[in-house]
This record gives C-alpha cells, structure tokens and sequence, in this order.
C-alpha cells in the first residue's frame, strides 16, 4: 500500500502499525522539519499505516490491544498535524455524524473510521455507542450534518440500524442525510435491504464512501 512513497513516510506508517509511539512522534517532526507538507506526513504516513491496522483488524490478524496501541501512535503523530491545518484555510470536506447503534457497547471500529475520517478532513462528531435513534436525528439537526454513519457488531443490534433509517423517514429528515453503515456482520446485502445510502467493509472504505456521499449533499 505505501510501497512507493517517500523511505520517510514508509518509517512513519511502519512505527504507526508497530505501535511505537515515541517514534512516531520523532518521524513526524523530522518530516516536517525537512519540508514534507502536513497533508503529506498525514496522507503517506499517518493514514497509510492505520489503513494496513484496519486492514490487519478486520482480517483478525491483531486484535483491540494491538489497534489501541497503534491508535496511540496516530495521535502522537497528529498532534504535529492538527494545529497546521487548523491554522490553513482549506475548508473541511464534510460534517459526519457517527456512532454504535442501541444497544451495541462496541466502538473500536467505528474509533478507527472516525480518526481516518478526521485525518481525510472531515469534521465528526462521535455519539459514541448504544445510541438511540433520536440521538442521531437530534446530532444531524444540531450540526446540520449531511453524513451519518452507524456501526454494530452485534447480529443482535444489526436491524436497530433499520430503526434508525425509519425514524428519519418519520421525521421527514431521509432525503436530507446520507446514511452508511459497517461492522463485522453487516454485508452491502444488508445495507441495501434497509435503504442505506453506503456500506462500508473497513476503515479504508468508510472514509471513500463518506467522500462520496459529502459530496451529494
């Protein structure tokens, strides 16, 4: 995935996926030290490695402990990148509204989409997990947000997510909000059946299909 980019960004995203922290911080201060761009060191590095930690997590080639660690790491390293961009005048790509639907104590992945969302430029907001469906309504109202995205991991929890789509229907709110879901059980079968707009298979694909969806506001 970051075979070709610059050795530097290759060391950055291998500390991020080993999870080392104190060389993640070290690398991204150097790279932008030597003129690496923010969006760069974030793109090439930062997001490439937590990409293949996606990647691993989803595949149960590591497990929570392993992301936990990794995600520390990003924010090691973004925490050169955020006050950078901040600073910038580059609007953001979109507002998110995100979280585990009711019932579902879950978050690791939906943690993983929101932190490469953010990196991709996007403003979200975490509702967290075991989320009513008047919680969703009442965050995309409250931050006129165009994109939702729901998680569960539970087969249990899956048709609260059908709720969800439903309680927006009743409020007269559906074509105002794009919706996407994901989480280890949902299959793009599932999604279509309850009428989302997006199905999502990983962290790497939520962050495409926000894309996509922000930009049919």
């Amino acid at each position: 995935m970051y075979e070709q980019t610059e050795p530097l960004m290759q060391e950055i995203a291998y500390a991020l996926i080993t999870g080392n922290d104190k060389e993640v911080d070290q690398l991204t201060s150097k790279a932008l030290d030597a003129g690496f761009t923010a969006n760069t060191v974030m793109d090439d590095g930062l997001i490439a490695g937590m990409a293949i930690v996606g990647i691993k997590f989803r595949d149960n080639i590591i497990f929570v402990p392993e992301v936990l660690i990794s995600a520390r790491a990003m924010k090691a390293g973004m925490a050169h990148i955020e006050p950078i961009l901040s600073e910038s005048d580059i609007p953001p790509v979109g507002t998110v509204i995100m979280g585990t639907v009711k019932g579902d104590l879950h978050d690791i992945g939906k943690n993983l989409c929101i932190m490469m969302m953010r990196g991709a430029g996007f403003i979200v907001h975490d509702l967290g997990v075991d989320t009513k469906p008047e919680d969703f309504i009442d965050a995309v109202q409250e931050h006129e947000a165009h994109v939702l995205g729901m998680s569960a991991l539970l087969t249990t929890t899956m048709p609260n997510m059908g709720r969800v789509i439903q309680a927006f229907e009743d409020e007269g709110m559906r074509e105002e909000v794009k919706i996407m879901v994901g989480g280890a059980p949902v299959t793009q079968d599932f999604a279509d059946d309850m009428g989302a707009d997006g199905y999502g298979k990983d962290a790497i694909d939520c962050v495409e299909i926000a894309k996509t969806l922000a930009l049919q506001e």
